[in-house]
Order: C-alpha cells, then sequence, then structure tokens
C-alpha cells in the first residue's frame, strides 16, 4: 500500500506544484503557484490518511467538521474548543464594520486584536451573535439549504437515507455552492472552497458495499488546507459508512484551482526533505454505538498511532 500512503500522493502535489505551478496573483494579493486540475485517492482499508511528514491536528478537524455537521455557523463552538481555523475573517470583518484599521495579518497587533476578539466571541454571547457568525456557510447549506417556498432542505441527512434505500444512484451529493448566497457567504469570509460531495457505493469483495466519497474542491490551499480537508472529508464518510452499515472505500480529492501560495514554499520544501522518513499511517476508531448524525460527539474518536514529523507553520492568507 506503499503507493496510497497519504504522504506519498499529497507529496508528489507540492513536487508538481513547485517544479509545474504557474505564477499568478490572487485575491489576498499573496501570490501562488497554480495548476488547473488535480486529483487524489485515498483507500481508507489502507489507514487513516492524516499527513505524517507534518503533523496536522485532528482534534481540530474533527471539531470543526462536528460543527459543519451541526448546521452550526458561529464561531463560538470553535473558540469554546480552542479551535481557531475560522477566526481571521469574522475578526477581519468586525474590523471592517466598525471601521477599524486592519492590521498586517500576522504582525503583532493583528495577533494581539485577533486574540482579544475571539476571546470576547467566548465570553459574551451577545457580541458573538453580533459578530461571531460567519453566514450561510457549510453547514448551513448542508443542513438547512433554503428552498423558494420557505423550507429547507437537509442535504445530508437525505444522502444517508438515499444510500439505505437506493444505494446504487449517482445522485447522492451534498452541494454547498448555493449561487444565490456567493456574495453573502463572501461579506463574512470566503465563498465555499470546497463546492460539493458525492458518495458512492459498490459491492466488495465479501458481499458487503462498500462506501466511497469524492470531494470538488474549487480552490485548494494545498499546504495548509488542503491536509485539514482530506482528514475531514475521509472521518465523514468513516462516520456516514457507520451509519449506513457500509464498509470503507476510498476518499477521492479533486481539486480545481490548485495553488501554493508564494509564502509557504519554503515550508513545502522542507516538508519534502522528510520523504524519506514516512511514519506509517495512524488508525482512526470511532464509538461504534453512534448511528445518526445527531449523536456523535468529539469522545467519540480517537487517534491511533499517529507519530507524525513536528508541525511546519505557516502564515494564512486572508
Amino acid at each position: 500500500m506503499q503507493n496510497y500512503h497519504v504522504d506519498t500522493v499529497y507529496l508528489s502535489l507540492l513536487e508538481k506544484l513547485l517544479a509545474e505551478g504557474v505564477e499568478k496573483g490572487d485575491r489576498t494579493g499573496t501570490g501562488t503557484r497554480s495548476i488547473f486540475g488535480h486529483q487524489m485517492r485515498f483507500p481508507l482499508s489502507a489507514g487513516f490518511p492524516l499527513l505524517t511528514t507534518k503533523k496536522v491536528p485532528m482534534k481540530a478537524i474533527t471539531h470543526e467538521l462536528l460543527w459543519f455537521m451541526r448546521g452550526d455557523t458561529n464561531l463560538r463552538y470553535l473558540a469554546q474548543n480552542n479551535v481557531h481555523i475560522w477566526d481571521e475573517w469574522p475578526y477581519k470583518a468586525y474590523l471592517v464594520r466598525n471601521n477599524m484599521t486592519v492590521p498586517a495579518t500576522g504582525s503583532d497587533e493583528w495577533n494581539a486584536g485577533i486574540k482579544e476578539f475571539v476571546q470576547k466571541v467566548v465570553d459574551d454571547e451577545a457580541f458573538a451573535r453580533d459578530y461571531g457568525e460567519l453566514g450561510p456557510i457549510y453547514g448551513y447549506q448542508w443542513r438547512h439549504w433554503p428552498t423558494k417556498d420557505g423550507s429547507e432542505v437537509d442535504q445530508l441527512q437525505n444522502a444517508i437515507e438515499m444510500l439505505k434505500k437506493d444505494p446504487n444512484s449517482r445522485r447522492i451529493i451534498v452541494s454547498a455552492w448555493n449561487a444565490e448566497y456567493i456574495d453573502e457567504m463572501a461579506k463574512a469570509g470566503l465563498p465555499p472552497c470546497h463546492a460539493f460531495f458525492q458518495f458512492y457505493t459498490a459491492p466488495g469483495d465479501n458481499g458487503r458495499l462498500k462506501l466511497s466519497c469524492q470531494l470538488y474542491q474549487r480552490s485548494c490551499d494545498t499546504f495548509l488546507g488542503v491536509p485539514f480537508n482530506i482528514a475531514s472529508y475521509a472521518l465523514l464518510t468513516m462516520m456516514v459508512a457507520q451509519i449506513v452499515d457500509m464498509d470503507l472505500g476510498d476518499f477521492v480529492w479533486t481539486g480545481g484551482d490548485v495553488h501554493l501560495y508564494q509564502n509557504h514554499v519554503e515550508q513545502a520544501e522542507l516538508q519534502l526533505t522528510r520523504r524519506d522518513d514516512l511514519r506509517p499511517m495512524p488508525t482512526m476508531k470511532i464509538n461504534p454505538d453512534k448511528k445518526r448524525l445527531e449523536d456523535f460527539t468529539i469522545d467519540d474518536f480517537e487517534l491511533v498511532d499517529y507519530n507524525p514529523h513536528d508541525s511546519i507553520k505557516a502564515p494564512i492568507a486572508v
């Protein structure tokens, strides 16, 4: 299974970006090396696809996924659990809304300000309601897709019901790309980078169905974001497989604009020096008693035998 080791597959993408990426400008002003169109496949029976050539914070990824699955769109749950994946966007929106100067990202002033902002979100429920709301992002679209008659579509629950009743369907799709809400999402941060995902089933050697999932990601921050996204959607696939009583197939990641920010090049080169010291992929254990989306909590997941190299810090492009 060496060819399917998550680091082997992922590091090949980093190498391709460094060798073939086209230099482009971007919304953040940082600049990128970019390619258009790339796919990676991870058989989930080979191990849990969490990078070992740098430490990736799985607990933060799990909290974010649970947040999505609940349909939550407010920063407060994440902040209360010391998860800071989304802090930058509501903080910047807060500054702009109050006609305050926006410091340079990563500066001492920025870091002090965002720390104070996040603490206020934790301590003050009213402040969190006013300034912690991220708008109709992933969880809202997954669980509360609005319809023209004023009702809602729970896409994720519908996907689970379709897997149970019609597992051969080619329509088991959950979309976050709601064209009507793109501008509103952009005000709070970003339109969805993970545009949609699709489930697929096929019989395994033992006659049981295997569940696979493919994500289409329109915009891919390869160094910081993609390792999170691989682990998150792999875990989602495992949870759904448990709910619908299927074995594990593949997680397939498909990227559109796949890019490496110019201020991540040195970090990517450092990570590539570790390719000759790949560590075994870990195992993810899930509480087998949980059979509904609403039942999972952070205590239902155990990452076993994860022995990565040290983390590699890099700035977030906002």
